[in-house]
């Protein structure tokens, strides 16, 4: 069996290929912080596994919260496959009772990437991805829809009605037909993460470029698909482009709170 995960596709590489830097590099600073090169993390609406695999091939336990069996039997299958069955385990449930299925308090990392938008509430989803980190010290990965690239997409599919709709919709939503119920801007996801008593580290923009581009461009052409990865990549960090990426990605820790506080 590989101890590697299969490498994705182009174009699917193209897209998550930012926040698997960004998720990497939180994982060795959470390492190290803990002083262990073992971490316990949490991946909450993981499905399949397509990260929770490639975070356990790194040497870390993930525990895989989703409401899906059929993705949980799916999760298994691949962890078998790429070796790393002994550290990945599928929980069947969601935001809700997340703290009854997965525990609270005990992991390292939480990875909460593209369920806050789909939750009927994201304040207190949120709160309980914040309670399964350790009251120690811990570490927030979470990727949201985001309203610029949702309003940007719109407006070039000549849909000018629904892309002002999305602009102007308290959740950034297009219409009664949207199957987004949530999508945020930067500040929101900051000031979320601030109201649940985590401290933001950084956000990041992802699907900045990728979902505009041909996807037979990048497909076909590796020197057209090397070249858009870079321009992602040197873009995510810029602020100016938070405002039209269609996901943002917010690092966040759960901090010891200080004595005197």
């Amino acid at each position: 069996m590989s101890s590697e995960p299969t490498a994705p596709g182009p174009h699917t590489a193209l897209r998550t290929g930012v926040v698997w830097e960004l998720l990497r590099g939180a994982l060795a600073r959470r390492a190290a912080a803990a002083g262990s090169p073992a971490l316990d993390v949490l991946d909450t609406g993981g499905g399949s596994g397509s990260l929770a695999v490639r975070v356990a091939a790194l040497g870390h336990t993930v525990t895989v919260v989703d409401p899906s069996p059929d993705a949980l039997f799916a999760l298994e299958r691949r962890a078998a496959e790429e070796g790393v069955a002994a550290r990945v385990r599928g929980v069947q449930g969601d935001t809700g009772d997340l703290l009854v299925v997965a525990g609270s308090g005990a992991y390292d990392m939480v990875l909460c990437h593209g369920v806050l938008e789909y939750t009927d509430d994201p304040r207190a989803a949120l709160t309980a991805v914040t309670r399964a980190l350790r009251p120690t010290g811990g570490t927030l990965s979470l990727l949201a829809a985001g309203v610029g690239g949702a309003v940007l997409s719109r407006a070039l599919a000549g849909r000018f009605t629904e892309a002002r709709q999305a602009l102007a919709d308290p959740d950034g939503r297009w219409g009664d037909a949207d199957p987004v119920p949530h999508r945020f801007t930067a500040d929101q996801l900051t000031a979320l993460a601030s109201a649940v008593g985590l401290d933001p580290l950084a956000v990041h923009g992802v699907r900045i470029f990728a979902d505009l581009v041909p996807g037979a461009l990048v497909d076909t052409e590796a020197d057209a698909l090397a070249a858009l990865t870079r321009l992602e990549a040197d873009a995510a960090a810029h602020p100016a482009y938070h405002a039209i990426a269609g996901q943002l990605h917010l690092l966040a820790e759960r901090t010891v709170p200080r004595a005197d506080s």
